[in-house]
């Protein structure tokens, strides 16, 4: 079948056609760099990841920008309340630079214990402020936009297709509930994309007057200088569809003219044992946190991805129990696999493969339906087990599952993606040893014996030869 997802914009599934056939472009909401990101936040970027490497997997090549907001994103998003960099950079004495410095390294580190591929590119909102500034001289000019004193805001009214997204339209928000008048805009509904306010830190010079940008105006402004006018998929959280992605389009779109994201992606929220994730009931986890209670990085990647983005995820540490369960017995089918030293071929191996492969695609191409495509993973697993694969036919069986974690990203070194090019190496030093024996050039054998065990391979002498395993 044909890759399909479901398109937040459209409320339906659509097959999926990129702009540039064979290519992907792709922006995924980042974090806001003030604190460490939850986990909540985790299993957004898990959605982006899960992505990139299904595309890959399939042979598309994809670009992939995640922003890194690191000035602009308020507490309140009517453009009230104090700017959330600044806020942290108050509590924990420090400048705000200080701060987005410190946890955009932390964002990184998480990441990569999480085995999340690392996107193309990771702009900074405040790397790309005359690019902003550019943005909203063009907003200005198409009469999308409209100066008041020293800010600038977006004329809602003036983009008919505000809503389209959210269903937020304007009838639909008058008729809600009312906002505030605020002196400076026309509507209420208006937003900003320049604020100048004399006592953040964070400023810049715009014709506008000393400022800094609107945290709407800069995903949208860094998804175009990096992929383009018409991209292909935007994702994030669901908390994000209204107000930061509709406006996104709206500022995009008035800017260029030209549709802005073709396919919107949302992930669901993420509840912690039944309830909302809160500080106020102590469920509220960092990825830290949960590492410090020593769960394994991989079963936490693992529960993050295994159930469906578009449904609503409930997170328990017996589901991060059962996700190590399953990890473990990922990493032991490899482990057994490798251990096989007999003869022959079975046709059924092939067979079987092939079933799982097309099996686990078929499931993953249905907008990512990704618990009966592991299904089919460990069903397949189970089939193996009950025949007496030979040496060849286990190579097979095991690289086929590496395979499949090239999209999953959950084995650890000794299964993972490169685990052949290892194994390899330490048969070579193994036979490179069995000729220093042979030699009487015992040191040297002695020598690989060590340092084969440092790595932790253990050497065991069989009637077949030699064998290695892991500790």
């Amino acid at each position: 079948m044909a890759l399909t997802f479901y398109n937040t914009l459209t409320n339906r599934k659509e097959e999926f056609a990129p702009v540039e056939p064979g290519t992907v472009r792709m922006y995924n909401c980042g974090p806001t760099v003030y604190m460490f990101p939850h986990i909540g936040n985790f299993r957004a970027f898990m959605l982006a990841d899960l992505l990139r490497r299904y595309f890959e997997y399939k042979g598309l090549e994809v670009t992939q920008v995640m922003n890194i907001t690191d000035v602009g994103h308020l507490t309140d998003d009517a453009d009230e309340g104090e700017d959330k960099l600044e806020e942290a950079a108050r509590k924990e004495k420090k400048d705000p630079w200080q701060i987005a410095a410190f946890y955009t390294d932390a964002f990184f580190e998480d990441i990569d214990a999480l085995n999340i591929r690392r996107a193309t590119h990771y702009p900074r909102a405040t790397e790309h402020v005359e690019e902003m500034i550019e943005t909203v001289k063009r907003l200005l000019e198409n009469g999308h936009a409209y100066r008041s004193g020293d800010c600038v805001y977006y004329d809602v009214t003036s983009f008919p297709e505000y809503g389209k997204l959210s269903g937020n339209t304007l009838d639909r928000l008058r008729a809600g509930a009312r906002l505030d008048v605020h002196p400076d805009k026309r509507d209420p509904h208006d937003f900003a994309l320049w604020i100048t306010d004399p006592n953040h830190i964070m400023k810049w010079d715009s014709p506008w007057g000393v400022g800094y940008p609107g945290w709407h105006l800069e995903c949208s402004t860094m998804t175009q200088k990096y992929l383009g006018d018409t991209i292909d998929i935007h994702t994030g959280g669901e908390d994000n569809i209204f107000p930061h992605h509709e406006c996104e389009i709206a500022q995009a779109e008035g800017a260029t003219g030209k549709p802005f994201v073709n396919y919107w992606m949302h992930v669901r929220h993420l509840f912690v044992e039944g309830e909302k994730m809160s500080k106020s009931l102590g469920n509220f986890y960092t990825l830290r946190d949960l590492l410090d209670r020593g769960l394994d990085p991989m079963a936490i990647r693992y529960t993050l991805l295994a159930s469906h983005y578009r449904q609503p995820m409930n997170f328990t540490f017996d589901a991060v129990e059962a996700a190590a369960g399953a990890v473990e017995r990922l990493n032991e089918f490899i482990r057994n696999m490798r251990a096989k030293s007999g003869e022959g071929e079975d046709p059924r191996v092939g067979e079987l493969i092939d079933t799982m492969k097309a099996d686990f695609e078929r499931e993953m191409d249905d907008d990512l339906n990704i618990a009966p495509a592991l299904a089919h993973l460990f069903e397949f697993i189970r089939q193996v087990y009950k025949l007496d694969v030979g040496a060849a036919d286990a190579r097979r069986c095991a690289e086929a599952v590496r395979e499949i974690d090239a999209v999953l990203g959950v084995l650890t070194d000794e299964g993972a993606e490169g685990g052949d090019a290892l194994d390899a190496e330490i048969e070579a030093l193994i036979e490179e040893r069995q000729q220093a024996r042979a030699e009487r050039d015992y040191a040297r054998a002695d020598a690989i014996r060590d340092d084969l065990a440092a790595r932790g391979i253990i050497l065991k002498d069989t009637p077949e030869g030699v064998r290695w395993e892991r500790k």
